[in-house]
């Protein structure tokens, strides 16, 4: 698996079962563009422990980071994404349990197609759908997932956020984006389960993403499952379509990158 930005790490770090430092320091501010500084209080300064968040014992709802492929693409019988298609639709649902009482309560979920200056929560009990791509077959801005959203649990994010420091907003009016509804038709057609979008910061901090990572983790323990929405690595479509990807010392670099990221990801 390969992520495409640092963003990302912030729901992919919580599924590793070691990382090498038990703890991550936050950095003390996230640079965003023009010189403009997303200030984080001295509290989030400290180091956080899993340990500090849950109990060893507890049993944890899932996290788990898909490839969302490119667009509505994997929805539309597009047959390079057949792999991804076929995890998204047995693997995926598998790992969250569906169709047993054990199924997550609700899934919060990241994904880089939503970036703002604080974290913001999708928070409204209900909300439509974002066609954000474009120059596809017209079936494709005719699709819908009706799946709740939760008040309840936007609120509990938005309390554990300012738990390590951060200033989150809620959001009942922007719609779920394809990073959201193109992947959970395929891996929850049935739309039975509550969902809450959180965005990504514009500013990329890792130490802000390590954050959010580490607030997201202690709502595991209430059977909140948490996904991290993405494209494996490479998702620059002017790049892809412009033929940078025929350049030997472009794919060179690219499968290095990959397999770098890779290892890190599966590392026990």
């Amino acid at each position: 698996m390969i992520i495409k930005r640092p963003s990302f790490l912030l729901a992919q770090l919580l599924s590793l079962k070691h990382i090498r430092s038990s703890t991550f320091a936050v950095a003390e501010t996230a640079p965003l563009p023009n010189n403009i500084s997303i200030p984080i209080p001295q509290n989030s300064l400290q180091q956080f422990p899993l340990s500090s968040l849950v109990s060893p014992n507890m049993t944890l709802a899932p996290v788990i980071c898909v490839s969302h492929g490119g667009g509505p693409l994997p929805v539309l019988g597009d047959p390079m994404h057949k792999e991804i298609v076929k995890s998204l639709q047995t693997r995926v649902p598998a790992l969250l349990k569906l169709g047993t009482p054990e199924a997550p309560r609700a899934i919060v979920l990241v994904t880089a197609h939503w970036s703002e200056r604080n974290p913001t929560i999708s928070s409204a009990a209900k909300h439509e759908l974002l066609y954000d791509y474009y120059g596809f077959p017209p079936e494709s801005y005719k699709l819908r997932y009706d799946a709740p959203g939760s008040p309840e649990v936007a609120r509990e994010v938005a309390a554990a956020l300012k738990g390590v420091g951060l200033e989150p907003k809620l959001d009942e009016t922007r719609g779920w984006d394809h990073g959201v509804f193109i992947p959970l038709l395929l891996i929850n057609p049935a739309a039975n389960i509550p969902i809450v979008q959180l965005s990504v910061l514009r500013s990329e901090s890792p130490g802000a993403h390590f954050a959010i990572g580490r607030a997201l983790h202690s709502l595991r323990a209430s059977n909140v499952a948490i996904l991290g929405s993405g494209f494996a690595s490479f998702h620059n479509l002017r790049l892809m379509f412009g033929g940078a990807g025929s350049d030997p010392a472009f794919r060179a670099r690219n499968a290095a990158w990959s397999e770098a990221v890779g290892e890190a990801v599966v590392e026990e």
